[in-house]
């Protein structure tokens, strides 16, 4: 996995248990992709954005708490025609423990006409750059 982004883990994204609630780590898994996705080319802009989500899962393998600091890891699994997935790890930034991994299936989409389109050579490029050559976590 190629990209990698920091996180601190804020009060207010735990939980009356005292860990990381369950929904900050896809809060955290998003602003991974979204980065990534700009590093690759697909932009920042909201009124150009191409990109819509088919699906998002994240399983939780260690407890993360307040103030601790992560890295979140992406990189490509898959590339299709007009699709791609994406997985993450979420590690301990100071002893690599492994605390959640995800995946992302994106598919690039045309807002107007409500269909998925074929990614841009340049994109699928960049997309191939970042591909994993082991097999998916989820055994996909």
């Amino acid at each position: 996995m190629a990209h990698e982004i920091p996180v601190k883990v804020r009060f207010s994204e735990t939980d009356a248990l005292g860990h990381i609630s369950n929904v900050s780590y896809f809060i955290y898994l998003e602003e991974a992709r979204t980065e990534f996705f700009a590093e690759l080319g697909f932009g920042r802009d909201i009124k150009n954005w191409k990109i819509i989500l088919a699906s998002a899962s994240c399983d939780f393998i260690s407890q993360g708490y307040y103030n601790q600091k992560l890295s979140v890891r992406t990189g490509v699994s898959k590339i299709g025609n007009s699709s791609f997935r994406v997985e993450h790890e979420i590690k301990d930034a100071e002893s690599g423990e492994l605390i959640a991994k995800g995946q992302a299936s994106a598919i690039y989409f045309n807002f107007k006409t409500q269909r998925s389109e074929a990614l841009p050579d340049a994109n699928r490029r960049q997309l191939e750059k970042h591909l994993i050559r082991e097999a998916s976590h989820h055994g996909n």
